[in-house]
C-alpha cells in the first residue's frame, strides 16, 4: 500500500515546465530513489511534496491526506519531513538544540503552558530532551550534544540534519542528496544508517542522490526524471540497463547499455 501518492503533478515557472505529469508512489516501509541529471526537476518535486511550492496541477496524498496547497508546517504535522541539498542547521545552537527544534514539532506545546512554565511543560521538556538524545544516539552523534552545530565535522552535520528531521517522528522522510560531500567510507556508513532507519525504526524513505553506488545499493524502487518527466521506473537492475536512462545521463543511446565504459550506472554497489 502506498504511503505517498503523487498523481499527475505539474509545476511551471514562467516558460519553464519544471515538473510535468509526475506520477510516483512510495510504499509504506520502502526506500525509494528519485534520480536524474542536474535540472531534471528532482528538488522541485520535493518542494512540491513538502509545501514549499504549490502544484499547478495534480494531487499529492500522504496516507490519504491531501498535501497539495498545504503550508510546510501542515505537511510536517501530517508526517512528512525532509533534509536539504545544502546542510541547513542553526549553526550557533548546539547539536541537541537543533534536534529539539524538530522534537517540538513531534510534541508541540501551548502558548499558555510556555508562558506559565507549568509542571506539565517541564515534564514534557524533559521527555522531549530524552527523545532528542535518543534520536542522536540512533544516528551516532550523541557525543556532540553540547557542541555548537557549526563545529561538527561535515559528515556529522549531515547526520544532525537527519536527526532533526527524525525528531519530528515522520511517517515519510525525504533525503535530498544525503551523501553529497561525503567520502567513500562515510557514504557506506550512511547506507547502513538509512537501511537501519527503515528496518529498525519503521521510517519510509524517499531520497534524491547523484551517487549511483549509493542509490543502487539502498533503493528497492527507483524513479528517473528527465526534463521534469518520469522516463523510467524499476528496480536497480532494470534502471541500470535501461537505454533511456543511459541516454539521459550520457547524452547518447548505446545499443548495448551493459558495455558502456565509465558510466556511473554500471558501477558495482558496495555490499551492505
Amino acid at each position: 500500500m502506498a504511503l505517498l501518492e503523487v498523481k499527475v503533478v505539474g509545476k511551471r515557472f514562467g516558460g519553464l515546465q519544471a515538473v510535468n505529469n509526475l506520477n510516483l508512489d512510495v510504499p509504506k516501509g520502502g526506500v525509494v530513489g528519485l534520480i536524474g541529471p542536474n535540472g531534471a526537476g528532482k528538488t522541485t518535486a520535493f518542494n512540491l511534496m513538502t509545501g514549499l511550492y504549490t502544484p499547478d496541477t495534480g494531487s499529492i496524498l500522504l496516507d490519504g491526506y491531501e498535501l497539495a496547497g498545504r503550508a510546510p508546517h501542515e505537511a510536517v504535522a501530517h508526517g512528512i519531513c525532509r533534509t536539504f541539498q545544502n546542510v541547513r542547521l542553526f549553526k550557533s545552537l548546539t547539536a541537541l538544540e537543533n534536534v529539539l527544534i524538530g522534537a517540538h514539532l513531534y510534541r508541540p506545546e501551548s502558548l499558555s503552558e510556555a508562558l506559565l512554565s507549568t509542571p506539565k511543560l517541564r515534564r514534557d521538556e524533559a521527555e522531549l530532551r530524552e527523545h532528542a538524545l535518543g534520536v542522536m544516539r540512533t544516528l551516532g552523534i550523541e557525543r556532540w550534544a553540547t557542541e555548537l552545530a557549526k563545529n561538527l565535522p561535515y559528515g556529522d552535520q549531515r547526520r544532525l540534519e537527519i536527526a532533526r528531521a527524525l525528531a519530528s517522528d515522520p511517517k515519510l522522510l525525504l533525503l535530498d542528496e544525503p551523501a553529497a560531500g561525503m567520502n567513500s567510507q562515510e557514504t557506506i556508513e550512511l547506507m547502513h544508517l538509512v537501511r537501519s532507519l527503515r528496518d529498525d525504526h519503521g521510517v519510509t524513505i524517499l531520497l534524491i542522490e547523484h551517487d549511483m553506488r549509493f542509490v543502487m545499493g539502498i533503493c528497492e524502487i527507483i524513479y528517473v526524471l528527465d526534463y521534469g518527466e518520469v522516463i523510467s521506473v524499476g528496480n536497480p537492475e532494470a534502471i541500470r540497463s535501461d537505454p533511456k536512462v543511459i541516454e539521459a545521463y550520457l547524452g547518447e543511446s548505446p545499443d548495448e547499455p551493459h558495455t558502456v565504459p565509465g558510466s556511473a550506472l554500471q558501477e558495482e554497489s558496495p555490499s551492505l
